[in-house]
Parts: C-alpha cells; structure tokens; sequence
C-alpha cells in the first residue's frame, strides 16, 4: 500500500513508526527500572530519584529542541533521539554489580534528552510534509501520532514488565535495544535528509521570545517522576515472583490506556 502512497505519506509512516517504536521503549525502560530496582530493595523515594535527570534533561532539550532541529534538520535530531536511547538501553545492560546509582542516572539522563528529541521531531516534521493550506489533513495526522502517545506508554508498562519476567532485567534491556537499532537503521535510510532544517541557520538567542512572560512560562520545570513509582507503592507482603513483575506493568498500563 505504501508503495503507490505520496512520499509526503511515507515519510509520515516512516516518523510514525519511529515514534512508535520509541514510544513503547521508553514506557518499558521505565517499568524495567521501577520493578528492577525495587526488586533490589530500594524504597519509592529512591527509585523516585533514578528519574530526576530523566525530567530535567527533559526539559531542557525541550527549550533548545527546535533550534537545534532548524540548524541541523528534524531527520537528524530524531536519529540522534533513536541513537542515544540504544545507548541509554545499552548502558543498563552492564553487570549487577556496576548498576550504582549515578551510573543509572546518567543513563536515565540520556533517554530524557533521546525522548524529547524524538517527540519534537516527529512532531514538529508533520507540518513539514503536509501541504500548504491542507489544514485538516495537517490535523489527522497530528491527532493520530500524538493521540497514540498515552495509549502506546501505556503497553510499553506492560511490555516492560513482560519482559523482565520473560526475559530477565539485563535480557530485556538488550532486546529493547536490539529492536530499536533495526528502527533506527531503518530510520537512517527512509528519513528524507533536509526534513525541517532552515535555509539560513537561526541564532541561539532567536529561540526566545521577546515577551519575558513567555520565556519564564517556557522554561518551566515539572517532573512526572512520582507517577513512575506507583508501581512500586503498592508493595505487598508476599515475596516477589516473576509472574507478580507482569501483573504489575499491567495495572500501571491501564491507567495512561485508560
């Protein structure tokens, strides 16, 4: 079917597909970590903390995001977003023993900056395919990558805690990563190559507004991490088994499903 689409519409199913694959990583990578480290013994507030980069970081690629994007092209940033997460997956996947503290914050810190990329790629390059004044097809495909966001998390929180009972915690990691270099590989060879970048090179300072009320409501600071630990405070008294990882990635699927 895609064979006799428009290119504008396979490159649209190229940065769906993208976004998708990432988006159900991104979900499981964090279900892997809440249930692997409370696993370990560590308490809600402790595993609160893994995510602190992973906002931050966040945020910050967010305020410079799409500057970046114009100076290099949306093409670029999204297979930086893809690369850095394989690195990010890659770097849990380290023996037991190395899995300190700072080491997974730093990885959490490298999925924040690799998920806001994807996310404002893909979206940001929509407008970038769709023909001028073609305002409602510009419309459904902006509802259908972005209205699939939650539901998509949302079987990534399942599909993280099917694979660490599957699979194990250091298993999973690896499969997450070696299905999203086939994406990003992919990526690499159907993305069109000058998606979204400028003519002319905007300056760094152009990214602000010149109403200082908007420069202090984008830069905005809010973190999501207490909603990832849900998982792990509802503790129960009896001991762990892989069977109760998979129960709980299920029950925190069907709230942002839901």
């Amino acid at each position: 079917m895609l064979a006799n689409a428009s290119p504008a519409v396979r490159q649209y199913a190229v940065v769906t597909g993208n976004y998708w694959a990432f988006t159900l990583t991104d979900g499981a990578l964090r279900m892997l970590v809440v249930l692997h480290f409370h696993q370990l013994g560590y308490s809600p507030l402790q595993i609160a903390m893994l995510f602190v980069f992973y906002e931050v970081f966040g945020v910050v690629t967010n305020l410079v995001g799409g500057w970046l994007g114009a100076r290099i092209g949306l093409n670029r940033t999204m297979n930086i977003g893809l690369g850095l997460q394989i690195v990010a997956l890659a770097m849990l996947a380290v023996p037991a023993a190395w899995l300190a503290v700072p080491w997974v914050m730093a990885a959490q810190a490298m999925s924040g900056v690799a998920k806001d990329l994807n996310k404002m790629s893909a979206k940001s390059s929509i407008k970038m395919l769709v023909a001028e004044g073609e305002q409602r097809t510009l419309f459904r495909w902006v509802a259908a990558l972005t209205g699939s966001k939650n539901a998509l998390k949302g079987v990534g929180f399942f599909l993280g805690g099917l694979l660490l009972a599957s699979l194990g915690f250091t298993g999973a990691v690896l499969a997450m990563a070696a299905g999203l270099a086939l994406v990003w590989l992919a990526s690499l060879l159907l993305l069109k190559r000058d998606l979204g970048r400028a003519s002319a090179k905007p300056k760094f300072s152009q990214m602000l507004s010149k109403s200082r009320a908007i420069n202090v409501l984008s830069a905005r600071a809010c973190s999501c991490s207490a909603r990832a630990t849900c998982g792990s405070s509802s503790r129960c008294r009896c001991s762990w088994r892989h069977r109760l990882a998979g129960t709980i990635g299920g029950w925190v699927a069907s709230w942002p499903c839901g």
